[in-house]
């Protein structure tokens, strides 16, 4: 039996573990970061930055969906951005993904969003050909631009070194 429920501070260490996981099938087991007082601390605490769903199958943690709110300029409303979808690999051809999905669809409707997205690496074939069938498209002519942490105090801090004022905000 499939259940889908939202996460809860009890649910970070699995959160963490599924993230790892999620990682590791990425081809990069080392790039994780994140530790269990980052996730209770954004996803738990008075304001969060995230939500979080975990499909349980016969009550044992499957899978989960990560997502969080975004802003359309363009459509002038919120939408959502998922930023880790993953089902662990025994409990994949179930139906565990496209229903976490769907879960974060219903949610989308029922808040009045405009968009759902996320991004999809352009080797996951197998992803890429799941979220087609589900009547998702690529947008070919987007590209994600990154500056990472390790970039960006010396980015920031560039405006002092050119001249450029860069106010304070009020």
């Amino acid at each position: 039996m499939l259940n889908i429920r939202s996460a809860t501070p009890a649910d970070v260490p699995q959160i963490l573990a599924f993230i790892r996981d999620l990682a590791a099938y990425e081809r990069e087991p080392d790039a994780v970061h994140a530790t269990e007082a980052d996730l209770h601390r954004d996803g738990f605490g008075p304001a969060p930055r995230f939500h979080c769903l975990i499909a349980d199958r016969d009550n044992v943690p499957a899978g989960f969906v990560l997502y969080f709110h975004n802003y359309s300029t363009w459509r002038g409303h919120h939408g959502i951005h998922v930023e880790d979808l993953f089902v662990r690999p025994e409990h994949r051809g179930r139906g565990i993904g496209k229903a976490l999905l769907t879960r974060v669809a219903a949610i989308a409707v029922e808040e009045g969003c405009h968009r759902l997205q996320w991004d999809v690496l352009e080797w996951n074939t197998p992803a890429i050909g799941f979220y087609e069938q589900m009547g998702a498209t690529m947008m070919k002519e987007w590209r994600t631009m990154r500056i990472n942490r390790e970039g960006l105090a010396a980015f920031a801090a560039q405006g002092k070194q050119t001249g450029i004022e860069v106010p304070e905000i009020q």
